[in-house]
């Protein structure tokens, strides 16, 4: 028995077969340097970020899953904000939140139909669409028709416990109008005339009916979102210094003359002031955040709601929001509308229509203003104004404007060159594999058939031969002679 050293490698036992003399060498060297290469090469990633955002589809992902994770988010603390006043409302917890939940499934169908339509589509309905918010504002006014709460008569009754809102449609109809109006003059946007007649009309008559109902919240909206539309379209800087002027004069007017209103500026400035009355729901609106911590109390688990924070499921959804899930929730919250804020600017820079360009300005100054003015008023840093937090605070009304017009902007980011290009080959390169497929499978039928009439005929061919075929020889035997014979 012969020991093997660790030191040295076993004895390979030799080939007994003859080698060929005409074979040719073989480079180990090569192999060698290949797998060493393939060792040496980085393995792909699964999931690349700037692979991602090079995309020609990136700007529409990204905005349908910011858009959609904000729902959920708002979905789910909708739900646990509201059960105490459903419950002591309707008798059910879950009353305002199924509510809610059809309202977004109805504004999610909006939503994906209108994302399918071309941009020609929304030029058409400018007219149409402004004609129906000023007569939708004029019914408000209408006693019998408008519904008031809480001091505001914003609303038309749909029967039953429905209601709609028509301030928020006229903010998505007059963001199409304007520009359509903008893009049509895109020369002439430097003169007094074509900027003022008919924009200044049209808008400063909605905007009266607007404050007719009482709803300033959505005013200061619509007037920075109109002022960025014409800023986009190239109007000179001095008309920025009128609209600023008379904004401001306008909103302090308003102020003065409206006690309530007053009383809201006089609690923003000192909330402690009076902290039964005016001051409660400022200050129980921190009481939630500051009690959140970093990771919350837990969710459903909000102290809040239980009938000490006025409007907790509306306005200050935003304040349970932190109690419940923290600061980490809060600021995943805020992150979210800064991706979409991000890519609707994304959007607006990279198309050449300057329809598109405007619009898109116009819903993103409409997102991010509408959220930077309900946040300031959860936090303490803007007065109360009672406008929802978008696609987050309970209201079906808001809730399903706004995801029609993230429709409208998945619209303007299928119809760019890149993605339009991609969408084009990938229906072509369906509909080719489809009529492939339909070839292969009339193919396979065709042979099917074939090859069942070939067998039919080959069987009946042997039958036939079988019948033709001749009998058999029969071996006749040769008598023997008798012997006798």
């Amino acid at each position: 028995m012969v020991a093997i050293s660790a030191s040295q490698p076993p004895r390979t036992r030799r080939s007994s077969r003859p080698k060929d003399p005409n074979a040719e060498p073989v480079d180990v060297t090569d192999s060698t340097r290949r797998s060493s290469r393939v060792a040496e090469e980085p393995k792909r990633k699964l999931f690349s970020l700037g692979r991602a955002l090079k995309h020609p589809l990136a700007d529409y992902g990204f905005l349908l899953g910011a858009t959609l994770l904000l729902l959920i988010v708002g979905l789910i603390m909708v739900m646990s904000a509201s059960t105490v006043v459903s419950y002591r409302t309707t008798g059910s917890s879950y009353t305002l939140f199924m509510r809610q939940l059809l309202f977004a499934v109805l504004g999610l169908a909006a939503m994906l139909a209108l994302s399918r339509m071309p941009v020609s589509f929304f030029r058409r309905m400018a007219y149409p669409a402004i004609v129906v918010a000023f007569v939708s504002l004029v019914l408000v006014l209408v006693p019998g028709i408008g519904v008031e709460v809480n001091g505001q008569r914003n609303w038309i009754s749909l029967g039953g416990p429905f209601r709609l809102q028509p301030s928020e449609f006229a903010k998505l109809a007059l963001i199409i109008w304007v520009a359509n109006l903008l893009a049509k003059r895109r020369d002439r946007v430097t003169g007094w005339k074509s900027l003022l007649v008919p924009l200044a009309p049209v808008t400063g008559a909605l905007l009266f009916l607007i404050l007719m109902e009482g709803d300033l919240g959505t005013t200061l909206v619509i007037m920075p979102m109109i002022a960025a539309m014409l800023l986009v379209a190239g109007a000179p800087m001095r008309l920025f210094g009128w609209m600023g002027g008379s904004i401001v004069a306008l909103i302090g007017l308003l102020s003065i003359t409206t006690p309530y209103r007053l009383q809201r500026f006089a609690t923003w400035l000192d909330p402690a002031s009076d902290p039964d009355g005016t001051g409660w729901q400022v200050l129980h609106g921190q009481y939630a955040l500051a009690t959140g911590g970093w990771w919350g109390v837990g969710l459903g688990a909000s102290r809040e709601k239980w009938g000490f924070l006025p409007e907790a499921q509306t306005d200050f959804i935003l304040a349970v929001i932190g109690e419940e899930v923290g600061l980490v929730g809060t600021l995943s919250v805020l992150a979210l509308f800064a991706v979409i804020a991000l890519v609707i600017a994304q959007i607006a820079m990279r198309t050449d229509d300057e329809f598109v360009r405007l619009a898109t300005t116009g819903v993103g100054i409409w997102i991010v203003a509408q959220a930077l003015i309900n946040i300031g008023a959860v936090v303490g840093a803007l007065p109360i104004t009672g406008l929802p937090l978008p696609l987050v605070s309970y209201g079906g009304s808001s809730l399903t404007f706004t995801l029609m017009a993230m429709g409208m902007l998945l619209a303007f980011a299928r119809a760019q060159p890149e993605a339009s290009a991609l969408l084009t080959s990938r229906k072509a390169a369906r509909k080719a594999g489809g009529r492939r497929a339909m070839r292969k499978q009339s193919k396979a039928r065709a042979e099917r058939e074939s090859g069942a009439e070939s067998g039919t005929e080959a069987r009946s061919e042997t039958r036939t031969r079988r019948k033709v075929r001749a009998p058999k020889a029969t071996k006749t035997r040769r008598r023997r002679p008798d012997k006798d014979q």
